[in-house]
């Protein structure tokens, strides 16, 4: 029963999300959350243009409201609009941008690399953009263009990894875009940050921690140079007990 009710509510917002994104592709949809809240069901609207999707007086978020109470039985619904700050690093805005290029005929190697340098631009790690279907001829084929470092497989790549997707009607058929992009502050669970020299340690003996004291560049030339000093007296120290020996012979001798 569970397992029904996971896969009913995973509908229910595939459908609020194909419904937002017909209604509101002008005004640059860039994707939506929805939250359980004591009052009711907050739905969060991302937009590159947000004054589009509220419309004249609020018009525009009326008619999504009711939409979404009566059609998608929803318990008292309000909508939350949010300006996406930085539309170049949502794969849904950017998917959307390119199937309009296709739409008014540009090349789709020339739509992809631009495409592609805008979002880097933006401080992207890494970044994928995949086109399918008849782009070359009357066979369907699949142009794939990537650029930086992008997680292809494990939990990284579903996690870290934001992906948009977007189709487009053309004469010699349907078009489907998709977009992968990594964040610029995405940290990865295998990166590794390496300490300097000067950052103190901690040494664990007989149970109890201790912390050693910090060692900076100028305290290991101070180091050094009394490890020298000290050889030198060894030597010197070393020089006498010989010289002392060698009078022992000669006396013994004589």
């Amino acid at each position: 029963m569970i397992e029904k009710d996971f896969v009913t509510e995973g509908l229910k917002r595939t459908r609020i999300d194909e419904y937002l994104e017909k209604e509101l592709e002008r005004a640059g949809y860039g994707g939506m959350d929805v939250q359980i809240t004591p009052l009711g069901t907050m739905v969060v609207v991302y937009a590159e243009r947000p004054g589009m999707v509220i419309g004249r007086g609020g018009k525009n978020v009326r008619t999504i409201t009711n939409t979404l109470k009566n059609e998608f039985v929803l318990d008292n619904p309000q909508i939350e609009v949010k300006e996406v700050e930085v539309p170049e690093l949502n794969p849904k805005i950017m998917a959307y941008k390119i199937a309009n290029m296709l739409q008014r005929g540009m090349h789709f190697r020339r739509v992809a690399y631009s495409t592609i340098r805008r979002i880097m631009g933006a401080g992207a790690q890494g970044v994928e953009i995949t086109i399918s279907g008849k782009i070359r001829g009357s066979r369907s084929a699949v142009a794939k263009f990537v650029e930086g470092y992008i997680k292809k497989c494990g939990e990284p790549s579903i996690r870290l990894v934001e992906e948009g997707f977007a189709t487009v009607q053309l004469k010699p058929g349907v078009l489907g875009i998709y977009v992968r992009i990594m964040p610029p502050e995405t940290v990865l669970p295998d990166s590794v940050e390496v300490l300097p020299a000067s950052t103190s340690m901690e040494i664990v003996e007989d149970g109890e921690v201790v912390v050693s004291e910090t060692i900076t560049p100028e305290d290991e030339e101070i180091i050094e140079d009394e490890e020298i000093i000290e050889e030198i007296e060894d030597l010197d120290e070393l020089e006498d007990v010989m010289e002392e020996e060698t009078e022992e012979v000669k006396d013994i001798n004589d």
